[in-house]
Parts: C-alpha cells; structure tokens; sequence
C-alpha cells in the first residue's frame, strides 16, 4: 500500500494548474526534481460551422477589374464539421514534450441552397466544360443548363489525419519569475485519412465519402506567456507548410472516366500537364493569436482555478488548389485566391482537483471575400511571352473550366464566417 501511494503520488506531480501556466504555453516535462513525469489526456469535442454566400461574376462591358464586375445573386453555403478529439503529450525530458492526436470525424456535411434575393439559374451555363457552346443555347437562348442541382447536400466523414508534435521550452516562468514562459514545437500532421475523391458522389447520408487531402503538414510555431497578478497575457506565431504525400488527387484523374468535367482533357498526361502538377495544392498558412487569460478565482493549495479567456485571431490562407465550398457540388479540386481570416475567441476554464480540468470555449472568424473557381489558364510553353490557347491548344490547362474559371463567369465566395464550438478536458498524471 506504501509503494502504491508513493506511485499514485509521483504520477499526479505534473498538474497543468501546479505549472501556473496559460494553455497556450502547457508543456509536460520529466525528469525534474520536483516532477518525475508528466502526462495529459485530452478529450474534446469540437464543432465548426461555415456559412457563405456564393455569387457568380456577371459579362460586363468596360473595365477588367472585378470590383467593377457585377455580382449575381447567388447561393448560401452551410458546411459543418464535428469532431471527436483524442490527443495524449507526456515529457520526454525535461522541458521537453511529445505529443500525438487522432480526430474522429463524425460529419462533414455541406449543403446549397438558393438565396432569398437570387435564382437557381446563377449555376446556369450555355458553355461545357471546353467552352463549346449547348445545343440548349443555340439560337440566342440564354437559359443554359445548371452546373449542378439545387438544393444539394454532401456527407462525408470518418478518421481524420494523426498528429505528431515536439514542443520545448526554452524558458519557464515557474522555474525562472524572472523570465516569461517561452514554447517552440513543431506539429507534423500525417496523411493517414483515406483520400477524399471529389468526383464520388457523397449525396447519400448512409454512404458518405472520405476526408482525407494525402498532404503532409508541418507546422512550426512559437508562443509566450507571463503572468502578471490575476492576468497571464500570451501570444502564438505560425506557419504552416503543406508537401504533398503518395496517393494524392488530381483532376486529371477524370480524363478517362468523366472528360466533360475537363476543358481540355487530352492534354493530361502531355508536356507541363502531369499528374502531380494538375493534382491538389494545398494553401500555406500563417496566423497569429494574442490574448489574456485572466483569474479571478484560485486556490493553487487545492489545485482549484477559474478563468476567462479573451483571444485575438488572425490568419492567411494563401492560394491554392484544393477542396473549397463547390468542390463536392461541381466534382473536382478547385483553385481558390488566398483571403484573410480575422475573429476572435472568448473561453472559460475550471479545476476542482489537481487531475482534472475542463475548458469550452467559442471562436467567431469573418472570411474576407475571395474567388472559388480562379484556376489559370495555361503555361507559355512555346516561349512567345504568352499563352496562346488558339494557337497551341498544348498550352491550355487541362482543368481550366470554361464554364466558371473564366473572367466574367466565375464563382466567388462573401459574407463568409465560421463559428467553432470547442469542449475539451485534460486528465493530468
């Protein structure tokens, strides 16, 4: 019983709320004098919901600039995502932390429906996909034929990608007051989730697709916090660099079994055209977040502690082409302009014991407005100092669509938000 209490004892050392630190900085560590071992469970549940409105760009004369382009009513986006998340971190050394993650994902559901001030002729088009005009527009008709139906929906879910992180602490404010708290890592996300195929229909509830982008993700990062009385201002940096991993999609992938979602099917395959450089192109990322978490209530004898959490957001999504709001609805990797997320979060956190602690918290982003169909359209291979598509149909981009990717006929995304609901707890031994 006396060994058994002493292991219970050396186990229950590494309490998040002992280290006196805001979440955004916690770190295992082992090995310390006063700490043996660290380890934390965590077990959240998050659910993130977009909402967009779509509009089309409208054939103007006079002027090429799209802010003088006139927009259509169009569309509204819903696009939902729940999650189950299982992560573990445990000290290497001292001040030193591996961490692992797997989400469970339960659904990641998209719908569209058509706009109070809109129709459902906004996804009408006259042209297919190589830009030849329909037979239901000859003669001057302009009705067209709809790119997709409306209202439609897309269910998808399943296991998401594993993480992997390293994390270390140069500085510590609870070893050294003198100094704030100082966190480095690097968080690998691992392409473990069976790809997602934009051109499997997924309209089925009881068949959904899959999720996962076959795209490498390292993430570096740097955070600091101090505690200062009742505050502990804090602030996070970081980049997040895609590489693209086997088994990745690409639009070219449709030459064979549905060349009418192409422009220029034939040329797959062909000079520039390779899989890989037709296949998806995950964006960049770099974000920034500040907040204060503050505490207005704390017993650090009991290990009890409440506090607020007021956070800052803001993040760049570069361009790139990837799976965005019509993907699922037009059947294939589309190429997206970067746009800025900006928001905020407010949280709450309690303990009642040394080994538990529990957090919700919610967290508002707008979206700036940004082009959904901006893929280009071709490469100068001939080395004229322009793309010639008339003249050298080898130069047109394979996936360049004429019925959306052209000036004046494509799809941009407005109004945009997401919301994120998050309620997480942490077991610590």
């Amino acid at each position: 019983m006396h060994r058994l209490r002493a292991v219970l004892a050396a186990l229950t050392l590494g309490a998040p709320f002992a280290a006196s630190a805001a979440d955004i900085t916690r770190i295992a560590s082992s090995f310390e004098d006063d700490d043996p071992f660290d380890l934390f469970i965590d077990v959240g549940f998050e659910r993130t919901q977009t909402r967009a409105k779509i509009v089309r760009e409208q054939l103007t004369f006079g002027g090429s600039d799209s802010a003088e382009r006139p927009l259509a009513p169009g569309l509204w986006y819903k696009g939902v995502d729940a999650r189950l998340n299982l992560g573990l971190a445990f000290g290497l050394y001292r001040d030193l932390e591996f961490s692992f993650k797997l989400p469970l994902v339960f659904q990641q559901n998209e719908r569209w429906d058509v706009t109070s001030d809109g129709s459902a002729s906004v996804v009408n088009t006259c042209v297919d996909a190589s830009g030849t005009l329909l037979p239901e527009c000859a003669g001057g008709s302009t009705v067209g034929v709809p790119l997709f139906g409306l209202p439609q929906e897309s269910f998808r879910g399943g296991l998401g990608n594993l993480h992997f992180g390293l994390a270390y602490a140069f500085f510590k404010q609870e070893k050294d007051p003198s100094k704030p708290t100082w966190i480095v890592g690097l968080d690998y996300e691992a392409p473990t989730a069976k790809q997602r195929d934009p051109s499997v229909d997924t309209t089925d509830p009881d068949n959904r697709g899959n999720i996962g982008d076959r795209v490498h993700k390292y993430q570096i990062y740097t955070a600091f916090s101090r505690r200062i009385g009742v505050a502990e201002p804090y602030f996070r940096a970081h980049y997040t660099i895609p590489v693209r991993g086997p088994g990745i999609y690409s639009n070219c992938d449709q030459a064979a079994t549905n060349p009418g979602n192409l422009g220029a099917p034939e040329n797959c395959g062909t000079g520039p055209w390779t899989r890989k450089e037709l296949g998806i192109k995950a964006p960049s990322q770099l974000g920034i977040l500040f907040g204060l978490e503050l505490v207005p209530f704390e017993r650090p004898q009991k290990s009890q502690k409440f506090a607020l959490d007021l956070r800052g957001i803001g993040n760049h999504v570069g361009k790139g082409r990837y799976y965005n709001e019509l993907s699922s609805a037009l059947r294939k990797l589309l190429t997206s302009e970067d746009y800025f997320q900006v928001g905020g979060m407010l949280g709450v956190t309690a303990s009642a014991a040394e080994s538990f602690t529990i957090r919700a918290s919610g967290t508002f982003l707008y979206n700036t407005d940004h082009t959904l169909t901006a893929e280009d359209l071709g490469q100068d291979i001939d080395g004229n100092g322009s793309v010639d598509v008339e003249t050298n149909p080898s130069e047109l981009n394979p996936t360049f669509d004429w019925r959306y990717d052209l000036v004046s006929r494509r799809f941009r995304a407005v109004e945009s938000t997401t919301f994120r609901f998050d309620l997480s707890a942490t077991f610590s031994f």
